[in-house]
């Protein structure tokens, strides 16, 4: 089976076209980021704004066109934090419907935590236990399991556009901006203090952890084979916070190509990961380029397998 999944977050836009084989193993066949940032203002807002919009059918018209070349037998266009939040997401729906014959759906923070873990773990075959954190732009998933089974989820509202956005008003911020931030972290992590993850392996997922994965290794092209599977240590990520918190967002910049798009909101990102670590207890991060897109794939394969099940009885 062929599945072709596109991921509409608040900073980008995401595509992978992958193939499902007999057993359940998922190759992809393409993948695809833009970072049109749907999200801009709507943490304040909780609207879309009309140009944000139509970059991002820009895109998917462009991701229409790759799609084509392998005829999937399904495609899903999913949004996530910033879609969900935003008064006017049935506007935005109508605008792809109109723009690309795509039907958008529309995850509930609950929804994105499942098939982010089912796609990050799909790629860590021998991982037993796993806690899988999606540093978002609008919100973070984390999510506790054993295997394929999911024990504990939620979804947090920080995100690193939606802290950035929210809370500094310089470049870089001041202390008492990451101050407030950190409180403001710690606030929803919290809602996660009986949740199980002594045991488990810290995964990180979606473009925090992988650009930090690139970071540290000092790559100058993105390179999913370097970045998949990467072990960032707690104090490797302190490191990284320091130098990050201290330079303006053009400095950021200029410390690797991999850093287009993010150097704006990765000091809040990277604030995220910090403490999440430090108030729960892991020492390292596994990075995995895998998240919900992979997931919303292998969602799509099952729901056939079982359509397919079902009709055999009858």
């Amino acid at each position: 089976m062929v599945v072709s999944v596109i991921d509409i977050g608040t900073n980008t836009v995401l595509l992978l076209v992958a193939e499902i084989s007999s057993t359940g193993a998922l190759t992809s066949l393409a993948e695809e980021q833009r970072i049109p940032r749907l999200g801009r203002g709507v943490d304040a807002q909780k609207m879309l704004h009309a140009e944000a919009m139509r970059r991002v059918v820009d895109v998917l018209q462009e991701y229409a066109e790759i799609v084509k070349r392998y005829t999937p037998d399904a495609v899903v266009v999913c949004g996530t934090s910033a879609v969900r939040d935003a008064h006017n997401r049935d506007e935005l729906a109508t605008m792809i419907q109109k723009g690309t014959g795509f039907t958008l759906e529309v995850l509930s923070g609950d929804e994105e935590a499942l098939w982010t873990y089912r796609g990050a773990i799909s790629g860590m075959p021998k991982m037993q236990h796993a806690t899988v954190v999606d540093i978002g732009g609008g919100s973070t998933e984390v999510v506790v399991g054993a295997s394929d089974t999911v024990i504990r989820r939620i979804s947090l509202d920080i995100g690193s556009v939606r802290l950035t956005e929210r809370l500094f008003r310089h470049d870089p911020p001041s202390h008492l901006e990451l101050e407030t931030a950190i409180e403001l972290i710690e606030d929803q992590i919290s809602r996660m203090a009986d949740y199980p993850f002594a045991g488990t392996e810290l995964v990180g997922v979606a473009g925090t952890a992988t650009t930090l994965a690139a970071l540290a290794q000092g790559l100058t092209t993105f390179s999913t084979r370097a970045v998949s599977n990467y072990r960032l240590s707690r104090d490797v990520i302190e490191s990284q916070f320091r130098t990050l918190r201290a330079m303006p967002s053009g400095m950021i910049a200029g410390l690797s190509p991999v850093m287009e798009g993010r150097a704006d909101i990765i000091t809040a990102g990277i604030l995220i990961v910090r403490e999440i670590m430090a108030h729960c207890g892991f020492q390292q991060m596994t990075v995995s380029e895998r998240g919900v897109r992979y997931g919303l794939a292998l969602r799509a394969y099952e729901t056939r397998i079982g359509a397919a099940r079902d009709s055999s009885r009858h």
